[in-house]
């Protein structure tokens, strides 16, 4: 029996990636980059894949792109990976491209959610994909895993089907399509695949890949933490806690005798003494060989062995508030340390979760980021243009996980709230291999960062703690004293890269929390004077409480405290640098009022933002339960728990974004029509408290443009808003090359929602024709 067969395969069993014995297949060596195309198998002198894996995005072998990294983690344990990428989906040829998998096929939507990725928070097709050579849009379908899975298995039924990303990891229970505006059921069961892995799976896409080779049928492996699958029923050792209800029967009042005059005392003692009526026990029901029995309710479970089953599907679908139920009962069993597994009924079967993976040790995370990534798109792609890949070219990841909890964000739902660190030694080795390797470097690190720049290296100062902790946040509603808070280690790495022969400059282009930073004033000294190019970008998400409450974001006064720091600090080193402050929009818990505050705000502070972002509910974060569901997940629900006020119709969307901006011209109708319905009239003028101006002739002619936006033709307009003059006509665009994105094709169905998109069929002059409704196109 081999090492790996006489492994205990339990739940909480954890072994160093490194330390799995190797596939045969180890002998071929390393790929300078995972095949694509059968031509490249022959040159490796490969006759078949074990594991294929197909995406959504381009494949750029890259550590910042899931499925290069997930490829070359199985490549490092021997396995032979080859690659389909963005692959035409309205037939099975290109999903046959390398032959059949002697193992499986892993699926992914690539780095984003696929709807997400395709729409914009309105519901409009966009015509770009960052993640497309050439910034083309079009070139995945709508809900991708569900769709790949579906081709795979035409293609090779008989072949395993694991699915995984952030698309996987966030539809892995019932959720609310805020495309389709209903629940739908989990992805595992639309798209009827063997396994669902969630999170950063490095860990159980390895144990899985090698009890698969090991002879191990896919339907057997249900103990690999960090796993879904469909089953039916409990298996027998494991204890249920019923949770698909959420009220209890309280204590029952007794009836007051309605003529009871209780001003009177004597009345009250009259009663009093009429209780023991109530009391009143008959002796003839007791029997002498009777004993009295005693229950424990909080009998101690043993939670390797317990599973707590959520509402199903079919009651989530129609009950809103047990949708909300379900979805903080999610959240509470997302520690590795202390979550027990989750089941939810669907049908006639059952979609179980197990816990969490734990997460990556240092070593573990250095290996990850040490293998043989080209850092390059695939040659197949001729030196196309990659946006993502650009954006991320010159930059370094140190880290995963984010503590904030923020519920409008995914990133904790994906890879958790312990931060997982590289070591600095691998951090340094990756700077100077960008600068040795990598073409087009200038000496600028774009990047040294992650999900939240400045969380490196913090964590509970005690580890059973945080293994027993069961908080959304460890930053709200205030920053826990069991958090470390220094940013030490942080600040001797950027001193360290910073010094490296041959880097000019190292700059944080990562998110900051600054609650956390405003702690050490020496780290933002040491951010301010070194690593800041011009403009920072912080997030304080909104200035009143109402909203920041359901974010779980600290309130202003924390930014205020690290604005004077910024400012201090900048003038110290004889810097002019700017904070970029980013607003949300019509988030959860946000009323008109609240987003009149803020507009107030913003122009109080001299900010004008040319792009803004509305609320964009993705699939199982809280405050997507919020805005289904009206209820906030952060407390405990029930059918009398706290009401959210949500805006939801295109209207007042609309209305609060233009809020936002309301420097311009072409929303200040909008704006006076809703601040006039407030009775806020006071607010409309040219006087410094008053944010729009009254109506003036010819003010449909103003233009607003972004002091920063390149003058292309015409007069430069200005912040303020100008009336184009003089402006010369625009010369005549020559046709486009590029394909007609975003509009309508004979026999093409730009989007669906429904799974595979649906075949064409011919008009009545034998054209094909779309089968899908231009109306429904927006949604």
């Amino acid at each position: 029996m081999s090492a790996l067969a006489q492994h205990s395969h339990t739940p909480n069993a954890t072994q160093p990636l490194f330390d799995y014995p190797k596939y045969w297949a180890e002998c071929f060596g390393t790929a300078p980059f995972l095949p694509m195309s059968r031509a490249e198998m022959d040159l490796l002198g490969w006759d078949s894949c074990d594991i294929i894996i197909v995406t959504g995005d381009a494949y750029v072998d890259h550590p910042s792109f899931g499925m290069a990294v997930i490829g070359r983690v199985l490549e490092a344990q021997g396995f032979r990976v080859g690659i389909i990428a963005q692959p035409a989906w309205q037939s099975t040829e290109a999903f046959m491209a390398l032959g059949k998998p002697n193992l499986f096929f892993g699926i992914a939507a690539g780095n984003m959610d696929s709807m997400i990725n395709r729409y914009t928070a309105d519901r409009k097709i966009r015509s770009d994909d960052a993640y497309t050579p050439n910034n083309i849009g079009g070139k995945r379908p709508d809900r991708a895993s569900l769709v790949y899975s579906q081709r795979c298995k035409q293609a090779y039924a008989d072949v395993p089907i694991i699915l995984g990303g952030i698309e996987a990891s966030l539809r892995r229970i019932a959720h609310f399509d805020y495309w389709q505006e209903q629940v739908r059921r989990s992805i595992l069961v639309d798209a009827a695949a063997d396994l669902l892995l969630y999170g950063n799976a490095e860990r159980a896409v390895i144990e899985v890949a090698h009890r698969l080779a090991a002879g191990e049928k896919i339907a057997e492996i249900t103990d690999v933490r960090g796993t879904a699958f469909i089953r039916r029923g409990s298996p027998a050792g494991w204890m249920e806690i019923d949770s698909t209800r959420v009220d209890q029967p309280g204590k029952i009042d007794r009836i007051i005798n309605p003529y009871l005059n209780t001003t009177e005392m004597e009345a009250c003692e009259l009663e009093k003494r009429n209780l023991q009526w109530f009391e009143y026990q008959d002796p003839r029901s007791k029997r002498s060989d009777e004993h009295k029995l005693t229950f424990h309710p909080r009998a101690r479970l043993e939670r390797a062995k317990t599973v707590i089953r959520l509402p199903g599907f079919e009651k989530v679908s129609k009950d809103k508030v047990l949708y909300a139920h379900a979805n903080r009962v999610l959240h509470l069993e997302t520690n590795p340390g202390n979550a027990r597994a989750l089941v939810q009924k669907h049908g006639n079967q059952d979609v179980w979760i197990n816990p969490p993976p734990f997460p990556l040790s240092t070593p573990e995370m250095d290996y990850v980021f040490g293998l043989a990534y080209a850092r390059l798109p695939h040659p197949a792609y001729q030196g196309a243009r990659i946006p993502a890949y650009e954006m991320i070219r010159f930059s370094v990841n140190i880290m995963r996980g984010c503590f904030g909890g923020c519920t409008f964000c995914s990133i904790t739902e994906h890879e958790g709230r312990i931060i997982q660190n590289r070591s600095r030694e691998s951090i340094v080795r990756e700077v100077e291999e960008i600068r040795d390797k990598v073409p087009g470097f200038t000496g600028v690190i774009s990047d040294l960062g992650g999900p939240t720049a400045n969380m490196y290296r913090l964590a509970c100062k005690d580890p059973k703690i945080e293994a027993s902790c069961r908080k959304p946040s460890c930053v709200y509603p205030g920053i826990c004293q069991n958090l470390s808070t220094d940013h030490a280690e942080l600040k001797a790495l950027y001193r360290e890269t910073r010094s490296l022969k041959g880097i000019k400059k190292v700059l944080i282009g990562s998110g900051l929390r600054y609650d956390l930073a405003v702690k050490d004033p020496e780290y933002i000294k040491e951010l301010v004077t070194h690593h800041v190019g011009g403009y920072l970008k912080i997030a304080p998400e909104h200035t009143e409480d109402s909203p920041l409450s359901k974010m779980m974001k600290p309130g202003i006064g924390a930014y205020d405290e690290f604005k004077r720091l910024f400012e201090k600090y900048s003038k110290e080193a004889g810097k002019e640098q700017y904070l970029i402050p980013y607003f949300i929009a019509a988030h959860p818990g946000t009323s008109d009022e609240d987003m009149l505050n803020l507009a107030l705000w913003l122009k109080k502070n001299g900010f004008r933002a040319d792009q803004v972002q509305a609320f964009y509910p993705s699939p199982m974060a809280s405050a997507t339960t919020m805005y289904h569901t009206d209820k906030n997940p952060l407390h405990q629900v029930t059918y009398k728990s706290e009401k959210v006020q949500t805006a939801k119709t295109p209207e007042q969307r609309k209305l609060h974004k233009a809020f936002l901006r309301w420097h311009d011209p072409k929303n200040w109708p909008l704006l006076r029509k809703a601040i006039a319905e407030m009775g806020r009239q006071e607010l409309i003028g040219d006087g410094d408290n008053q944010l729009i101006p009254h109506y003036k002739a010819g003010e449909e002619q103003l233009v607003y443009e972004a002091h920063r936006r390149k003058n292309k033709g015409g007069e430069h307009q200005k912040r303020t808003g100008k009336a184009v003059v003089n402006a010369k006509p625009a010369a005549a665009k020559p046709a486009s090359t590029k394909p007609n994105v975003g509009k309508p094709q004979a026999g093409k169905v730009l989007t669906q929602h429904t799974g595979l998109p649906p075949k064409p069929r011919a008009d009545v002059g034998g054209k094909p024709k779309s089968t899908i409704k231009p109306k429904q196109r927006g949604r």
